[in-house]
């Protein structure tokens, strides 16, 4: 007997019968009573397996046949019977390609069947498991075929149960099919929100700073691992406390109550001795136009001055060995310095200006356990005397006209942890000099205008060109302050004690200003090296550089010459000062213009190097010197 199709209704039948209605309302209590299973990538019917195995059998116990469900690659999904141990297998129609066998023709026609008789109906499946009848009906989603489900008889009683009720039966199998593509759609719906909670988690575990979620009864609802740090707590401490109990008199409780959050409230948490100093955002969490809660994200102050340093400020690693000279006197404050850079004591650098007091600094930093902290530099005579007290120390909101508003954090909080450079201590004013102590002596600072104190651990280094002595003795400086930066001192020679160090130091800024200035000279003359060597430089190592630089943009040959100094030096080296410095010159001149007429025959062939080193007496060697100094 030749099998028989009926194709399903162009539209859902009304659902009428009281029989479907009592087994569609048992199945689906079953489906939407199901825990959730395990969120998974696929998004088809294999992605419902145990939701699927569960129907089939809640089906099978109510209809009394069996269930088979399978995914729209023919892979069976769930099962009741002889089909449960064929789960997770694909039906033998996958082995054909021809589309003429019932589950391929209900994927490509989207059609519900019924087959009266399989064993005479040589379409209906490529292997026979001794099915009397079937019922299949395609589950969709989306416009999209995703799988089958099939009542089966094996009997008698369930075939003619099946073909007695087969209209109710196809309008019931719809509707079990609706619900399957519905719980697919739940999942996949699942499965995209589950992902975008744990880019989430991860974009807040990622982040440096602390982050804290409040609900609108002001319970901590989440925090990430930058806010257990923060905060010195484990999050299961965290979670589900009040954020008063944690923070008490928090602004936050304001932002709940109005709606209205701040950004970048500085201020302080908790009491000492375990008082935070955080910067604070606080974002409600709108609901109906209502605040259902807030999400604050803070960072502690600390390390948010290093930051602010590490961007505005220029970093240059500075090692002793960047310091030049070969001098003995340099040499032994080098050694001394390296010996203070291991401690924290305060250092007083004391020399002429000029002569290298912040390199020395910022050696002593880069040389010390702090190198990787701030090196914050004050110059206490570049700054004006009504700003001083604020630069150093910082300022509330409020605290005088034009102060800006949140505050501003000083020089030593900037510094904290690292070093603090107290350039030109000399010309800090006396009633600074008071509050100054204070910080060196409890290690806490108060901003102008505010009642708290702050915290901070600063290395200090002074330094001075000025008598500090004299001054403590004319009550111009105090001296409980001197002996407190005095602790250990360090006296940097001037250039004119040890001018062994002026030849290399030329070089060093000749090969600086050449390559800023994209100038090829190769040295200096002769004259040029014993004029500085000479000159008394009361302006030190930066007079010495800024000679350098002033030859380099004045000299157009290969040679710097006397032509192209300073004034001030070549007129010191050509007068009296320095020492039979004219017949010098005038030698210097003579000896020029000797082998410059010889560089000519050189140049024209008639004379070799060589020879011209035999005749004049000297070796090649220096004959190749003297050629490199006048630029010939």
């Amino acid at each position: 007997m030749q099998r028989k199709f009926y194709p399903e209704f162009s539209r859902t039948p009304d659902l009428e019968p009281a029989t479907f209605h009592s087994y569609s309302q048992q199945i689906e209590i079953s489906i939407w009573d199901l825990d959730t299973p395990g969120v998974r990538s696929m998004l088809s019917l294999g992605a419902i397996g145990n939701t699927a195995q569960q129907v089939a059998e809640a089906i099978s116990a109510v209809l009394e046949v069996e269930t088979e469900i399978l995914a729209d690659d023919l892979t069976i999904v769930a099962g009741t019977g002889k089909y449960r141990e064929l789960i997770g297998s694909r039906d033998e129609e996958v082995n054909y390609p021809d589309d003429s066998y019932l589950y391929t023709r209900v994927l490509r026609t989207g059609q519900t069947f019924v087959v009266e008789d399989p064993v005479k109906d040589p379409y209906y499946s490529p292997v026979y498991l001794g099915e009397t009848g079937e019922i299949c009906c395609p589950i969709r989603k989306d416009n999209r075929i995703i799988g089958i489900i099939a009542l089966v008889a094996f009997d008698v009683q369930q075939r003619e149960r099946l073909l007695q009720k087969r209209d109710q039966l196809q309008t019931f199998l719809q509707h079990m099919a609706f619900l399957l593509a519905s719980r697919v759609s739940e999942m996949e719906s699942y499965s995209k929100l589950e992902l975008t909670s744990n880019k989430l988690s991860a974009v807040l575990e990622s982040v440096h700073y602390g982050i804290i979620a409040v609900d609108q009864d002001k319970m901590i609802t989440h925090c990430n691992k930058a806010a257990e740090k923060l905060l010195g707590k484990p999050r299961e401490e965290i979670l589900g406390s009040n954020i008063e109990d944690l923070w008490p008199g928090s602004p936050l409780s304001d932002v709940l109550l109005t709606g209205n959050g701040y950004r970048d409230k500085e201020g302080f948490y908790g009491q000492p001795p375990e008082q935070m100093h955080l910067l604070v955002t606080a974002t409600p969490i709108m609901q109906n136009s209502r605040p259902a809660g807030a999400v604050v994200s803070f960072r502690n102050m600390a390390e948010m001055r290093t930051l602010a340093y590490q961007l505005t400020v220029e970093h240059r690693k500075l090692e002793f060995e960047h310091i030049k000279g070969i001098s003995k006197k340099l040499a032994e404050v080098k050694k001394r310095a390296a010996k203070v850079a291991q401690g924290t004591s305060t250092v007083l650098i004391r020399g002429e200006s000029g002569t290298g007091k912040e390199l020395f600094a910022r050696a002593i930093h880069h040389a010390g356990p702090r190198r990787d902290k701030p090196f914050v530099i004050v110059n206490c005579g570049a700054i004006p005397e009504t700003l001083l007290e604020s630069e150093l120390f910082g300022y509330e909101e409020g605290a005088f006209t034009g102060a800006r508003k949140g505050g501003r954090a000083g020089k030593f909080e900037l510094a904290d942890g690292g070093t603090i450079f107290l350039d030109e201590i000399g010309d800090l004013p006396l009633h600074l000099q008071v509050k100054l102590l204070h910080v060196l002596q409890r290690r806490q600072v108060e901003r102008v205008g505010g009642n708290k104190v702050i915290s901070v651990n600063v290395r200090v280094i002074a330094a001075t060109n000025r008598n500090l002595e004299e001054m403590c003795a004319r009550g111009e400086f105090r001296e409980d302050l001197y002996y407190r930066l005095n602790v250990i001192p360090l006296e940097i020679p001037p250039l004119r004690e040890r001018r062994e160090d002026i030849e290399i130091l030329m070089e060093h800024f000749l090969a600086k200003y050449c390559t800023l200035l994209e100038k090829n000279i190769l040295g200096f003359s002769q004259d040029v090296k014993q004029a500085f060597i000479n000159y008394h430089w009361p302006g030190n190592v930066r007079e010495l550089e800024n000679a350098v630089e002033y030859a380099v943009n004045m000299e157009a040959g290969e040679v710097i010459t006397l032509d192209s100094v300073p004034a001030r030096i070549r007129d010191f080296w050509l007068n009296d000062e320095g020492a039979d410095s004219t017949l010098k010159s005038q030698l210097v001149n003579v000896e020029k213009d000797i082998l410059a007429a010889y560089v000519k025959k050189i140049e024209e062939g008639t004379m070799s190097k060589g020879q011209l080193a035999k005749l004049l007496g000297i070796s090649r060697i220096t004959l190749y010197r003297k050629l490199k100094q006048y630029g010939l």
